[in-house]
């Protein structure tokens, strides 16, 4: 496939804190969903080149960039941001084969050398923030 009729890599960027799918509240999870969704379709509107999704093996990366050290478990945060991609990056979340998901806490000592403009996009907005890419570029396969 040429650049052109590829979707990927699909990336995000989404302000605000990520809701964990142990949060008690129903309506607060599907809120954090729905607003998931919402700058996927977004950004999905801005840069759709491909008329469908497929069932190709994919693999995704979410970084969190919070504005205070993170309560809860990083990896709480990624059910959610999945389901809330289904219809958007990929027909069925069940095609994600691999999930990478970190957290970058103020004063971490981190820093990035290689960024993509949407990974830069998230490391110059005010945290919290929440990067997530798709992408089926799965080159870490040993077959």
């Amino acid at each position: 496939m040429s650049d052109q009729e590829t979707l990927f890599p699909f990336e995000v960027v989404l302000e605000g804190t990520p809701i964990a799918l142990q949060c008690k509240t129903s309506a607060t999870r599907e809120a954090w969903k729905k607003r998931v969704n919402d700058a996927a379709s977004e950004r999905q509107r801005a840069t759709y080149q491909l008329g469908f999704l497929d069932d190709r093996a994919l693999a995704v990366t979410i970084y969190y960039f919070p504005s205070a050290p993170m309560e809860g478990d990083v990896d709480n945060i990624a059910k959610l941001i999945l389901d809330g991609m289904i219809s958007i990056a990929y027909l069925d979340d069940k095609v994600v084969e691999r999930v990478t998901v970190q957290k970058f806490e103020p004063d971490g000592g981190w820093e990035f050398v290689v960024t993509s403009d949407m990974l830069a996009l998230a490391l110059d907005t005010e945290p919290p923030v929440v990067y997530i890419r798709v992408d089926d570029d799965l080159s870490w396969r040993t077959v």
